[in-house]
């Protein structure tokens, strides 16, 4: 297995929007405020299984869930043996793990469709959150991981929220991650803090 070491690029820190109240039921109270350069450890283990061409339109997220420990996953997505690989992992303290580059195609989706377009694994990055969203909600940690994550990107690709997705939405009923109701506070999370980091310019 792949030794993990400290990501080289790691972006530096910058400035999140500034903190906010508890925003709506929604949260559940599960996100009390972002901190102004609040930069979660990320590590690097690259998975072997991706394809290197033709290079990823990163045109969107599909997020899911692993059901498995954040160890497992990525001990899972570094081995020979299953052809699967998401772009990045979450635990649930925070902490990413990257397996795939960006610029890279990795084997996250199976069969699916976004928008009346199938292959998700050609444009959508795969980011994932360790466990089981119907056991164990998400944390408020990979909430805001999941949020910074998105942040170095998002105006970079031009993203706008509806083109943030789950596995459960563009594979109906082969898969069923995440939960409806985290998808939900996600996608609330998502849809708040972006309107939040545009208004601050």
């Amino acid at each position: 297995m792949a030794q993990a070491y400290l990501m080289d690029l790691t972006p530096p820190a910058f400035d999140l929007p500034a903190p906010f109240a508890p925003l709506s039921h929604t949260f559940a109270g599960q996100i009390p405020c972002l901190q102004r350069h609040m930069v979660y450890p990320e590590i690097v283990r690259r998975s072997p299984h991706f394809a290197a061409s033709p290079r990823h339109e990163c045109s969107g997220v599909l997020f899911h869930h692993t059901v498995m420990s954040f160890d497992d996953t990525i001990a899972l997505m570094c081995e020979g043996g299953r052809e699967v690989s998401y772009h990045c992992v979450i635990a649930p303290d925070g902490h990413r793990c990257t397996l795939v580059g960006d610029e890279h195609i990795a084997w996250h989706a199976g069969e699916s469709a976004f928008k009346g377009r199938p292959r998700c694994n050609d444009f959508l990055l795969g980011l994932a959150f360790a466990g089981d969203t119907y056991v164990t909600p998400l944390t408020k940690d990979q909430l805001m991981s999941a949020l910074e994550w998105l942040h170095v990107r998002w105006h970079l690709r031009g993203w706008t929220p509806d083109q943030m997705t789950d596995h459960r939405q563009v594979a109906p009923g082969r898969k069923d991650d995440l939960n409806p109701v985290e998808w939900e506070r996600l996608y609330a999370a998502i849809v708040q803090f972006f309107s939040i980091a545009d208004d601050d310019g």
